[in-house]
């Protein structure tokens, strides 16, 4: 059974030199991620976490032939070190990445993207270059989101720290560049119909303009409101996906043992939408807590066959929805209105996660698969 999130490094008690080398390796990972782009990176990390728990999941048969290196070390060194790590973890990578396209976006126009009526620091799936300046404040970032996972593992707060900091250097990066944490004015902050309006307000910072043939620049205007995903912002189909999405990620954490699988898979699937494939939905909010809360409402997973089994997956369809509606709620408050990209599944994740953990002190769950504990108080 695959339960504990890899790469639990303390940030408590490591060497210097650990602490240095991961210091490093996170400087180059968010530069990367800055470079290749924070949705690009982020699609990369799916395809490790795939490959990290396929190696993981072999463990039974293959253990014997490795002797003590054992399956472990290979499910570490994949899913931990890469792609849950300076690689590509997301609190590194993405974020890091993140961080520098709302740089980018301030720097003396020389960041382009095409990205008609939203903000350019909302381009997450723009791969910024070889820019310096850029690539640094990418580094930066990737090492805050790695002290940020590091202090949250090392004290065990009850939710995913990786997560967390994705979020927290949304937060920063917001506070660092001098954009508005929220950004909604005097408008109804959940309201999404001036969307659907197509209602526009003045850009003071970023947005599309055109020329004029005096050689001027016409006045530029923006969306009123940016739903983080056109295609996936109506209540009801929010809850449909993520119920649908659970109850997958759900079934995969029972036919596996795994609660990071379906989240390696929902995030690989991103590749489409940064290909420019419509109505791709984004569901790794989703398929990680449902996986998560199937593995946990036992105490493990329950035996294939029983009614704990259909238990346990119903419960994760309504994680999986649960985890849905919460990113659509982070959406409408700190993406619609804003200008950077604060990532609204990173936000329901921490929460859905939490969420475990509370259940699990409180008696309805049998324990928090993976989620660290704080010892269950």
């Amino acid at each position: 059974m695959i339960e504990t999130l890899p790469l639990q490094i303390p940030v408590f008690g490591m060497g210097v030199p650990d602490l240095l080398l991961l210091i490093i390796a996170a400087f180059a990972g968010g530069a990367f991620g800055a470079a290749v782009g924070a949705l690009p990176a982020f699609c990369f990390t799916g395809f490790m976490v795939i490959a990290g728990q396929a190696v993981a999941i072999l463990r039974g048969s293959i253990v014997g032939q490795l002797g003590e290196l054992g399956a472990d070390g290979l499910a570490t060194g994949v899913t931990g070190a890469i792609a849950f790590g300076p690689v590509f973890g997301p609190h590194i990578s993405f974020a890091g990445g993140a961080a520098a396209a709302a740089y980018a976006a301030k720097s003396d126009g020389m960041y382009e993207p095409d990205d008609g009526d939203y903000h350019p620091a909302k381009d997450i799936a723009y791969a910024l270059g070889t820019r310096p300046d850029i690539l640094a404040v990418g580094g930066l970032f990737g090492i805050f989101g790695m002290v940020v996972r590091q202090v949250s593992g090392g004290l065990a707060l009850p939710w995913d720290p990786i997560a967390l900091g994705v979020v927290l250097s949304a937060v920063a990066h917001r506070i660092a560049f001098g954009y508005p944490l929220i950004g909604a004015g005097s408008r109804n902050i959940l309201d999404m119909s001036p969307f659907e309006n197509g209602e526009k307000r003045m850009a003071t910072d970023g947005g599309s303009s055109e020329a004029t043939t005096d050689g001027g620049v016409a006045e530029s205007y923006r969306l009123a409101v940016e739903p983080w995903l056109p295609h996936q912002y109506r209540w009801a189909n929010v809850a449909m996906i993520g119920l649908v999405a659970g109850l997958l990620g759900g079934w995969i954490a029972l036919q596996t043992g795994s609660a990071f699988l379906g989240f390696g898979i929902s995030a690989a699937s991103l590749t489409f939408l940064n290909l420019g494939v419509e109505k791709i939905p984004v569901t790794h909010h989703m398929t990680l807590p449902a996986s998560t809360a199937a593995l946990a409402v036992f105490g493990g997973a329950p035996e294939l066959g029983t009614m704990a089994a259909v238990v346990a997956i119903l419960v994760a369809g309504v994680f999986g929805a649960y985890g849905a509606l919460i990113g659509e709620v982070v959406q409408r408050v700190f993406y619609a209105h804003s200008d950077t990209h604060f990532d609204p599944p990173a936000a329901a994740i921490v929460v859905a996660t939490l969420t475990v953990f509370i259940l699990a002190v409180v008696g309805v769950f049998g324990g928090t698969s993976w989620v660290p504990a704080l010892g269950m108080l």
